[in-house]
């Protein structure tokens, strides 16, 4: 269907138009859209502290990468996120924030 609301067969009429729009309501109901995976952020954990101190203290990616040493402020997002980076970044960004990475006997 193109933008115009034109079918294979041309025009959608009004009725066709509503049928449409109620089969996709359904749907959406029954299955919620949700975030793409490459969207949905850490809520708990290390990137969630690092992501709060961050923001915390009004500092971009950028910001913290540079503080950090470190060359690519995607490392970051990606320890926000996470994502496998390595141990010397996230302690570095870490310890730019005013943040101490401890290992805790559970």
């Amino acid at each position: 269907m193109s933008k115009n609301g034109a079918g294979r067969h041309g025009p959608l009429s009004p009725a066709e138009r509503k049928r449409l729009q109620e089969m996709r309501k359904k749907v959406r109901a029954e299955c919620p859209p949700g975030d793409p995976p490459r969207l949905r952020r850490q809520t708990e954990g290390v990137g969630a502290q690092i992501r709060l101190a961050r923001k915390t203290q009004g500092l971009t990616w950028y910001a913290v990468a540079k503080r950090a040493g470190i060359p690519n402020p995607n490392t970051v997002r990606d320890i926000e996120y996470g994502r496998d980076t390595k141990l010397s970044s996230v302690k570095a960004v870490a310890e730019s924030l005013g943040l101490r990475l401890e290992l805790v006997a559970v």
